[in-house]
């Protein structure tokens, strides 16, 4: 579901069901022609897709975070915003589809996915993952 979907007036009857937050990550760094922009758009919607679609009533995409990816202490200022969106959400999910962005150090986001290329790797490794974060939290709940 994307954040845009969400009225202000739903938003506490749906708050216990969409408890996770997916941030996708473009790694853009600003010297992109237009094209290259789309190309590095379309795979990144490609990939949250994989994470998306089958998480629908449980996953709220959140506005992109476009060039934070290459900026000097990027983990810092992510890791700041995965902090926040963690006072409205449970659970924050970084998704990107460039590969440098599995260098990152996010301690508050629970889950980072980074695209392989492989689109049926990346299907199962993405629904794996996610049901694994979900389970590991309701475990040490338990």
């Amino acid at each position: 579901m994307k954040f845009s979907d969400i009225e202000e007036q739903n938003w506490e009857q749906l708050a216990p069901y969409l408890d996770t937050c997916l941030l996708p990550l473009t790694g853009l760094d600003g010297t992109e022609k237009p094209w290259q922009a789309t190309n590095a758009l379309e795979k990144l919607r490609d990939f949250l897709d994989l994470i998306e679609i089958p998480f629908r009533g449980r996953i709220v995409t959140y506005p992109a975070a476009h060039y934070e990816l290459l900026e000097e202490r990027a983990s810092e200022k992510l890791d700041k915003l995965c902090s926040r969106l963690k006072t409205v959400f449970r659970y924050v999910i970084v998704a990107s589809a460039k590969p440098e962005a599995a260098n990152l150090r996010l301690k508050n986001a629970d889950l980072l996915l980074v695209a392989t290329g492989d689109p049926e790797k990346d299907k199962n490794d993405t629904a794996q993952a996610v049901a694994r974060m979900w389970s590991e939290a309701a475990d040490h709940a338990n």
